[in-house]
């Protein structure tokens, strides 16, 4: 079907009237006549230049400026291959005790304000007097990672951004979200930047975003796991983004002209007065995922409906000055980092739910706005002015702990599991592999009531409102594996493995063979067999009457009934329903 037209080619025709700015950071964009003028600033930083067009810009760069090489790093759906620039005045092999800041751009490629703004901080490193920003820094930036949905470009494909002139598609050519496949790393830009991680082990990573929603004042918004003391798996690296980046940050931005904010969402745009919402993010987020495998990562997440100009001086600003606080800080950086990959916690905690609370209040910064009705919806929309509008002082909301996830001391993993087994080593989690098959004493987990979700993220994921623990001797193949938790990734190590948590593998639709029966027993064979199971054992007598008498639907249905004596005989499969991975208890 074709698509209707609307009644203009402006595809920022229908956005609330920009706010009037102007800022120091506007003396970073060079002339016309530059040499090194980026293929952005060449359309005033109103457009931003192709996949191929962007690397061959970096190409020229590293040809010219001996800081400065690309290397491949992976490929895509589409069999582009991804490449990461690294600065550095090291040479060809970075010293180690010499920090790296991983800078990644256009995870979702239409909010693409990062790959500009770091081609233009790249140039003026290399040739405009900032050659002292890598003296004690190294950085690996990643330019676009979904470069397959970089190319998928319109006009039309962010209705709610101004600008770039064209921007790129969110999700990959898989149709996956790259920004909730950091857990289960289906693909293969995820499984490609994991490899990056592990290589150069950042010292901080950053994750460049543009965000929409209501109307307001901040220009540059961004989050981490530790702001105000929340949330953090990494306490002292929550802490340390905290109380030193965070206001080394949103120092430099102001003082540039820029109007930075907290990574918040509001309750109901035409009600402030229900206030924000500041929530813990699951692991499938990269912020989120850095906390929990103890890297400081911080998301950054633009505001749309900032001209693109802004948004990408803005990123600048805020790239520099990250550059800057990790040189200054590098000792306690490095110190927090350690501090974090040495705890060895009893449990983690997981599947974060809405406080009722809130968590702080905050003099929230407000453009005017007033509800205007529309003709189409029937009601009344917001229409915001893009003039200012009051301080307002609101209560912001966060989350609370869903469930706490005990840690045991090891995980076995079958080796009927290569595709978990993979993905482990993706993430570089540490593990020991069989080499014949081992009998081990584990506590193994049973799934009882499940559902399988509508297909998400390429995946059909899986929920479970019940688990009960078994311990059983069980043989693991050659080719298992025993993951041990005491390792620097032992917290990412039991979210993926624990089946409780939300991005599990389990979760996540890693284990669908359990969720069937295989075989089963007809009525006229089960009967006879019930009948002398209820005269031998008074006590499955009792539980049987007592199930009777509490659920009359059970007793009404004849299949039931018979069910009941079925999965309490020895014909019945015992390994439905149970999770494979084993758990290795401390002292077994």
């Amino acid at each position: 079907m074709a698509a209707a037209q609307t009644p203009s080619s402006d595809p920022t025709l229908f956005l609330p009237p920009a706010p009037a700015w102007s800022g120091a950071s506007e003396r970073l964009i060079v002339g016309a006549g530059d040499p090194w003028i980026t293929p952005s600033e060449r359309t005033g930083l109103t457009a931003t230049p192709t996949y191929d067009q962007t690397v061959a810009w970096l190409r020229k760069l590293s040809k010219a400026c001996p800081h400065v090489r690309l290397e491949p790093f992976g490929k895509t759906g589409q069999n582009r291959t991804l490449v990461d620039v690294v600065v550095t005045k090291d040479g060809r092999k970075l010293r180690p005790d010499k920090p790296v800041f991983l800078i990644q751009a256009g995870i979702h490629s239409g909010e693409i304000d990062g790959k500009d703004a770091g081609l233009m901080l790249l140039r003026d490193i290399c040739f405009r007097g900032k050659g002292a920003l890598i003296d004690d820094v190294n950085i690996v930036f990643v330019p676009v990672l979904n470069a397959d949905g970089h190319e998928r470009s319109s006009a039309f494909n962010r209705p709610n951004q101004r600008g770039p002139a064209n921007q790129g598609w969110r999700n990959t050519a898989q149709n996956l979200n790259l920004n909730r496949d950091y857990m289960k790393a289906d693909a293969p830009e995820m499984q490609a930047l994991l490899g990056l991680i592990a290589k150069y082990d950042p010292a901080l990573y950053i994750d460049l975003h543009v965000t929409d929603g209501m109307d307001y004042a901040y220009d540059i918004t961004y989050g981490f796991d530790g702001w105000n003391g929340l949330y953090a798996d990494s306490p002292a690296i929550g802490s340390w983004l905290d109380k030193t980046y965070r206001p080394a940050i949103d120092v430099a931005l102001a003082e540039a002209g820029h109007i930075p904010g907290p990574l918040i969402f509001e309750r109901d745009n035409t009600d402030l007065s229900k206030g924000l919402d500041y929530p813990a993010f699951a692991p499938r987020f990269s912020h989120a995922y850095g906390d929990l495998r103890h890297l400081p990562t911080v998301l950054v997440e633009n505001h749309s409906l900032k001209p693109y100009r802004r948004r990408v001086l803005g990123t600048y600003v805020l790239l520099e000055a990250t550059l800057k606080a990790i040189a200054a800080n590098s000792d306690a950086l490095r110190a927090a980092i350690q501090s974090d990959r040495s705890l060895r916690p009893v449990a983690v905690a997981a599947n974060w739910k809405p406080k009722p609370d809130p968590v702080w209040q905050f003099d929230f910064e407000t453009l005017s706005g007033s509800l205007a009705p529309s003709e189409a919806s029937g009601g009344q929309t917001m229409k915001w002015t893009g003039q200012p509008g009051p301080i307002v002082t609101v209560p912001v909301y966060g989350s609370e702990v869903g469930a706490n996830l005990s840690i045991p001391a090891a995980y076995w993993i079958p080796a009927t599991k290569p595709d978990v087994i993979a993905r482990l080593k993706a993430h570089g989690v540490a593990f020991e592999t069989l080499k014949k098959p081992k009998a081990v004493e584990v506590d193994m987990i049973r799934v009882g009531a499940f559902k399988v979700a509508a297909p998400s993220e390429g995946r059909f994921p899986v929920s479970a409102t019940e688990f009960s623990h078994e311990h059983r001797m069980e043989t693991f193949p050659a080719g298992s594996i025993r993951v041990a938790t005491d390792q620097p990734l032992g917290l990412l190590a039991v979210s993926l493995l624990e089946p409780e948590g939300e991005d599990s593998f389990f979760a996540w639709g890693f284990f669908p063979e359990i969720l069937q029966r295989v075989e089963y027993m007809e009525p006229y064979a089960i009967a006879p067999m019930a009948d002398q199971m209820l005269a031998k054992d008074p006590q499955l007598r009792a539980d049987f009457e007592a199930r009777l008498k509490a659920d009359p639907a059970f007793a009404a249905s004849p299949l039931r009934r018979l069910q009941f004596f079925y999965e309490r005989s020895a014909f019945y499969d015992q390994r439905y329903l149970l999770y494979p991975v084993g758990r290795e208890l401390a002292g077994t």
